[in-house]
């Protein structure tokens, strides 16, 4: 026996609890049955849609109609559209960025981030993130710092604005100004000289008393005189004399 079912949600009807009036103990709603197809709506559903729902489109025609299988022509779709809105007005490109700079999401303004000179003998993401106050993840994403052993690498690095609004905790480099330039002017004569050996550079550097320029002026002199001057050694020799001992007067 084939069993009926509602075209609108699809349930069987032998398995739909009716719905009971609780002053009058009648049933809401009563199943209807369409006259155009011959389908049944529950109860249930028109007391959900409303008293005058009459089902899903129906697609068999009451009518004679020229479609296969007695169907009928969809309703008509409406040509009228909805009223557009006019889009915003279009704010200047740096003001816009101005604003996210000072601002933050919710518009409080953002302090500046703060720089902070590493110690390596004391420094650690976690001390760091416990004195400013600041959460760990936040200063490794702030400072690309994927791995904390390479905190030891880095100078110095920045203390998100938005955490910390005070003053740096380290606001001058470990070693001194003074240091720093001299290790400045170290490593600017070796990619000039482009030698690799530090301790060649700190002896040219210390003869000039760490003038730059003196101090490359001199290297390139010394090569210029070991070109024009090369050593004559013995056929029977096996070893060859070191240019940098040479360049020294060693």
């Amino acid at each position: 026996m084939v069993q009926e079912a509602c075209c609108a949600c699809a349930a069987l009807l032998s398995n739909i609890l009716p719905q009971y009036d609780e002053n009058t103990e009648k049933r809401v709603a009563q199943d209807r049955r369409l006259d155009c197809c011959g389908r049944i709506i529950c109860g249930n559903c028109i007391e959900i849609y409303s008293p005058s729902f009459i089902g899903p489109f129906c697609q068999v025609s009451s009518q004679p109609s020229p479609l296969p299988q007695g169907l009928r022509d969809p309703p008509a779709y409406s040509t009228s559209s909805p009223p557009h809105e006019q889009p915003p007005a279009y704010s200047p490109l740096d003001d816009q960025e101005e604003t996210d700079e000072k601002h933050g999401n919710n518009g409080v303004e953002v302090a500046e981030d703060v720089l902070h000179f590493v110690d390596p003998a004391r420094d650690t993401i976690s001390s760091l993130a416990l004195r400013y106050a600041v959460p760990a993840n936040t200063l490794r994403t702030k400072n690309h710092v994927y791995a904390d052993h390479l905190l030891a690498a880095r100078k110095a690095i920045l203390i998100p604005g938005e955490f910390y609004k005070g003053v740096s905790l380290s606001p001058q480099p470990i070693d001194g100004e003074d240091e720093e330039i001299r290790k400045s002017k170290i490593r600017r004569w070796m990619v000039t000289c482009k030698v690799s050996d530090y301790n060649v550079a700190v002896l040219y550097l210390e003869q000039a008393k760490y003038e730059l320029d003196a101090a490359v002026e001199a290297y390139l002199a010394d090569e210029q005189w070991e070109r024009d001057h090369p050593i004559q050694t013995c056929s029977k020799s096996k070893t060859t004399p070191n240019r940098t001992r040479r360049a020294f007067g060693l």
